[in-house]
């Protein structure tokens, strides 16, 4: 099965937060979808770009997998674009990674590994709700790849 990750720098601590995210990871079935939350280290750039480093390569080899930052100045989609895209990534790379920074950003070790950036708008969210947007937004990606009424 395929897989999807996401390393995200911060933990989700909101109850209400982690209830609607897990109502949407429940429901995915084309790929297996893991978080992988890692330590914020007080917006110390360096230290988490190494601690997501390190994530990457328990993930996996170099050569197979995705890489997707979510950044502000990411590529924007609207969600039947998005779908699209996410189609393509799912045929040809195994796993795909998507990771979202700590409150200060990416370091510049991370700036430089991805394959693709993506922004969710032109708005700045908290991360945590960014990370349940995008979790959304994959959901929504596959319900319009399978052909189900939920995009309309």
């Amino acid at each position: 099965m395929r897989e999807v990750h996401l390393i995200t720098v911060g933990a989700l601590k909101d109850t209400n937060l982690e209830f609607l995210e897990n109502d949407y990871l429940k429901r995915l079935t084309l790929f297996k979808f893991s978080i992988h939350e890692l330590k914020a280290h007080s917006e110390d750039l360096n230290k988490e770009a190494k601690e997501v480093i390190k994530k990457l390569n328990d993930i996996g080899k170099a050569s197979s997998r995705k890489i997707v930052l979510l950044e502000e100045r990411g590529k924007k989609f609207s969600s039947p674009k998005f779908s699209e895209w996410f189609n393509d990534f799912l045929e040809n790379h195994d796993p795909i990674i998507f990771i979202i920074g700590g409150a200060a950003g990416h370091g510049k070790e991370v700036l430089d590994l991805p394959h693709a950036s993506l922004s969710l708008s032109e708005m700045t969210f908290p991360h945590k709700i960014a990370r349940l947007l995008l979790i959304e937004q994959i959901y929504r990606a596959e319900t319009i790849i399978k052909g189900h009424p939920y995009h309309k």
